[in-house]
């Protein structure tokens, strides 16, 4: 095996030699025009400066410019195994969730709020959809999600 390997080293196979003569023939061959200098660009038509920016009534308040983000949670909300009721009076289902200043409010139909501690903002964000719109007062929020 070693033998076969050394005798095909002991010279170059055809198609290096192919390539070495190639190779000599363009070693002093320059491109046309490669070390000319490219002429320079026509100027053109001065384009009209965009703002990159929304106009302001397409704009979405950043999360410091909002109190709270809300959303519905129509089935019964299960946390640790346990279903979750409002306190006062008993409803299981068709919540509003709350988030705002880092806690997760839940308001029944009946309009009772209480605190779910089981549930951070971390979770809502998770839950939570796209805001589909963004309302100037709570009032309006509410009467916009059907409470």
């Amino acid at each position: 095996m070693f033998h076969r390997i050394r005798r095909r080293a002991k010279g170059p196979s055809e198609a290096q030699r192919q390539f070495a003569e190639v190779y000599a023939r363009m070693q002093n061959q320059v491109p046309v025009g490669f070390w000319e200098p490219s002429a320079e660009p026509e100027p053109t038509e001065s384009v009209a400066v965009v703002d990159a920016f929304l106009p302001p009534e397409l704009r979405v308040p950043s999360h410091d410019q909002v109190d709270g983000k809300m959303m519905p949670w129509k089935q019964p909300l299960v946390l640790d195994g346990e279903m979750v009721a409002c306190a006062e009076c008993g409803a299981y289902r068709d919540w509003l969730i709350l988030s705002t200043r880092g806690q997760i409010w839940l308001r029944c139909r009946a309009g009772h709020q209480q605190q779910e501690t089981r549930l951070d903002t971390a979770w809502y964000n998770r839950h939570s959809g796209p805001a589909d719109a963004t309302h100037a007062t709570f009032e309006d929020c509410l009467r916009h999600l059907g409470h």
